[in-house]
């Protein structure tokens, strides 16, 4: 009996996919012991995916960091808080008093709270003047901020998921949500079973695409062009919203002119005309659609014109601003969306404040106490990586594990190489800590209190259940002792509440969304102005966000890949997820369940590659690109198409050994879904 009272449930959020399910973690004698279902939760009513219901089991984990580490020689020694505080205190400033504000470099994860984010892009821009500051937003959904902020003035989805239940047409475009996003999924689920119709749009026959009433396989990296020619065809037909152009949209005289051109795009796409134009009449023909759409869509040189083509699509047939309509990004991690909103980005604070603009430096200027925060736009996180060693010298690498999930491995092991000083902060040491020279043990998100926002805009609490390890830290801790040790005033916090409310006190957008708000499960979506607000769950209802009021269309021209299959590397090879595994698997490798479930990298390749390479299934194989090499297993499949290889990204020494890092102009997005291969049949597997 006197065991059981020691026993408490204490709801949280999910720590993976940017879902934002609720779940209770089950704690005994301060040790977790397992999740039970949070069935007041309006996101996921008590359902989890596998990841969810293991996520307790990496907590407690042996290899967690517990003591910071200092590298000595080639030797990592463990080290008290103050000395290696004090070194990153000492190095950082004598790096930015030599070198200037550039020379520093900032990345925040979006895996940690809202809080983190906010204090740890804070400090950087009071202690150094900095706007280098960035967050893996940039190599997921960097795209749909900046293709939804041109579109719509909002760079969020537009409605939240359980509003799928509302439309007459759901279209998943880009997007597996059922292995990367599944309770997401469930509501999709949910949808067919109402009766609704799917239509999913991807090269691969998916998870998601088995549950489609119709899939749409086209050629990989042909977005714009397929987009564009039901564009024509919805306008040749007279079946666009004629009212909502001319009340509520500009730009539309430059799209028209734009796609006349791609009436016929099956040479580019692969998709027949007449398949186009069936498409292009069933969303233009439902009451209410909405698209759904993921990194698909996004990890390319063109990935901020996809995102925008699906704005154009949307504004077209007047399918924003009610119930069961929008274009929904579905966020790959817990707090993707959260991390931009917290002002983690080379050019805005909080809310998305620019920091070009004069009211808004002085406005933070008096809300910090400081003086000469700077307007120019920082280096990306992508362009940090190119600018190790010059003009960045020293780098603060919060939660992220570069060497795994960056484009060219190799290239990001080079130059991390090249910094004469480099902060890792984690809960495991990961492949990237050996390029460290200081590693800080960080609490997760069982050990703390804050909060994540998902997809939905939805603000979710975090609520600590157990200590952390050893001498671990939270992250507001220790990015507060930081600016103790270096005399910067403005980070007194008690609490992580505390730190929000002082993000509130600077952040229109989100003033209202108090603590008290969260408490209850349904929460609160984001914009919040005022105490008295109930949050909006659906975006641009009278009005977009943008000055003006009015969408904008964009005439898009389609432009291939920066690299192509050619004789040398015939194979054009995608990137994505499996259900079992979560981007560098720091996570869930430690967790026997999901290891079990899938312990080694693969690749799909189409089964006539195969027989004319000899290859069999689940034998080992070479696959090479420009960059890198990697060896894997196959899997013999007609999933994908002739020539087309896909692959999870989640392992070491995998996709990102062959990823390119050309980048999208706009976003400066690299592209992590197209490139070009070869592969061979290795000698000793015959």
């Amino acid at each position: 009996m006197a065991e059981n009272t020691l026993l408490k449930y204490v709801p949280t959020t999910c720590p993976y996919c940017g879902v934002g399910c609720g779940l209770n973690l089950v704690v005994n004698d301060g040790k977790l012991v397992g999740v039970e279902p949070y069935k007041r939760s309006p996101v996921n009513e008590g359902k989890l995916c596998p990841k969810g219901a293991t996520c307790w089991e990496p907590v407690q984990s042996q290899d967690r960091l517990t003591k910071p580490l200092i590298k000595k020689g080639d030797k990592f020694e463990e080290a008290s808080w103050d000395e290696a505080l004090d070194l990153i205190a000492k190095k950082f400033k004598e790096t930015s008093d030599k070198f200037g504000p550039k020379s520093l470099g900032f990345q925040v994860s979006c895996r940690t709270v809202n809080e983190d984010c906010y204090i740890m892009q804070k400090w950087a821009r009071v202690a150094f003047k900095t706007n280098n500051v960035d967050n893996c937003a940039r190599i997921c959904h960097g795209p749909s901020v900046a293709g939804l902020s041109l579109s719509f003035g909002s760079g969020a989805a537009t409605n939240p998921f359980e509003d799928v239940l509302n439309s007459d047409l759901i279209v998943m475009w880009g997007s597996n949500a059922v292995e990367a996003h599944p309770l997401a999924a469930r509501r999709v689920v949910q949808a067919k079973k109402k009766g609704i119709p799917i239509i999913v749009v991807d090269p691969r026959y998916s998870a998601t695409a088995r549950l489609a009433d119709d899939w749409i396989r086209f050629n990989p990296s042909t977005h714009i062009a397929l987009a564009n020619s039901m564009m024509y065809w919805i306008i040749k037909e007279g079946l666009e919203d004629k009212e909502f152009i001319k009340n509520r949209t500009k730009g539309f005289d430059d799209l028209k002119k734009t796609v006349e051109k791609y009436a016929d795009a099956e040479k580019i796409t692969g998709v027949p005309t007449e398949k186009v134009k069936d498409f292009a009449r069933k969303y233009a023909k439902a009451k209410n659609a909405v698209i759904i759409y993921c990194l698909g869509i996004t990890e390319l040189t063109t990935g901020t014109d996809n995102v925008r083509s699906m704005g154009n699509l949307s504004m077209l047939c007047g399918n924003i601003g009610r119930p069961g309509v929008g274009v929904n990004p579905l966020r790959g991690q817990n707090n993707v969306q959260g991390a931009c909103d917290m002002g983690a980005y080379p050019n805005v604070y909080s809310g998305y404040q620019k920091c070009e603009t004069a009211e808004n430096r002085a406005k933070m200027e008096k809300a910090w106490g400081v003086t000469g925060l700077p307007d120019w736009y920082g280096a990306t996180l992508t362009e940090q990586i190119n600018q190790c060693g010059d003009p960045i010298k020293a780098m603060y690498i919060l939660g992220l594990n570069p060497v795994v999930s960056y484009p060219d491995s190799n290239h990001v092991k080079a130059s991390l190489d090249k910094l004469d000083f480099l902060v890792i902060q984690d809960i495991f040491w990961t492949e990237s800590c050996q390029y460290a020279d200081v590693v800080l043990p960080g609490a997760c998100f069982a050990e703390k209190d804050g909060t994540f926002t998902s997809g939905e805009r939805r603000i979710n609490r975090v609520r600590k259940a157990v200590d952390a390890p050893g001498e671990a830290k939270t992250d507001i801790e220790i990015f507060m002792l930081l600016a103790k040790k270096m005399g910067l005033k403005g980070f007194d916090f008690k609490t992580a509440e505390d730190v929000w409310n002082d993000m509130r006190a600077c952040t229109p957008s989100m003033f209202g969304a108090t603590y008290a708000k969260m408490e209850k499960p349904e929460s609160v979506h984001w914009p919040c102005p005022t105490v008295e607000h109930p949050g909006t769950p659906i975006l641009h209802r009278e009005k977009f966000a943008a000055a003006d009021g009015l969408g904008t269309f964009f005439g898009l021209e389609y432009k291939p890949p920066a690299e192509v299959a050619d004789a040398e590397f015939p194979y054009t090879l995608m990137t994505g997820r499996c259900i079992f595994h979560y981007h560098t698997r720091t996570q869930t490798d430690r967790s026997p369940t999901l290891h079990y479930e899938v312990p080694e990298s693969y690749i799909q390749i189409n089964t006539q590659d195969a027989k004319e390479l000899g290859i069999k299934q689940h034998e080992k194989i070479k696959v090479r690109s420009r960059r890198g090499e990697t060896i894997t297993i196959a899997r013999v499949t007609d999933d994908v198409a002739p020539k087309v290889l896909y692959m999870p990204m989640h392992f070491n020494e995998g996709a990102n050994n062959l990823t390119n890092t050309a980048l999208d102009p706009l976003s400066k997005m690299p592209e992590l879904k197209h490139c070009a291969v070869a592969v061979e049949k290795i000698k000793e597997a015959q």
